[in-house]
């Protein structure tokens, strides 16, 4: 078995690129906005917006994490799911909503690659069960 690499937080002055490399120019605003409105819906009672980490895993953006608490109660309508998780978690479940969302909307192999490659990261992450309960 491998071992489990984890992400690292982008540093301060990288944070410019990392939208940009994981959305595309072109798709920026729209992605990022769907990153936020998909925590909004998952997490009404606990998210109210703030400051985001963005992570990436060996130079290659990975996902976005809100930072305004530790942790975040998550629901989802569609398929039932209630839990609690970390906000890595949140930011990993947000994450794939949105470029599951933009890999239907848009013919941009850039959303189905980041999405993949966030999916492999998370069925090795501690919070696995609960992140693959909350995107079925």
């Amino acid at each position: 078995m491998l071992d489990h690499k984890t992400a690292t937080l982008v540093p301060d002055e990288r944070r410019p690129n990392f939208l940009p490399d994981l959305f595309g120019i072109s798709r920026l605003i729209i992605a990022e906005n769907m990153v936020y409105a998909f925590m909004e819906q998952l997490s009404r009672l606990d998210y109210g917006g703030g400051f985001w980490t963005f992570h990436e895993l060996d130079g290659k953006p990975l996902f976005l994490a809100p930072s305004s608490k530790p942790r975040f109660r998550i629901s989802w309508d569609g398929n039932g799911y209630q839990g609690e998780v970390s906000s890595e978690a949140a930011g990993i479940i947000a994450t794939m909503f949105a470029l599951s969302h933009l890999s239907f909307r848009f013919e941009d192999d850039r959303f189905s690659d980041g999405y993949l490659r966030l999916y492999e990261y998370a069925a090795d992450h501690p919070e696995a069960g609960e992140i693959f309960q909350a995107i079925d």
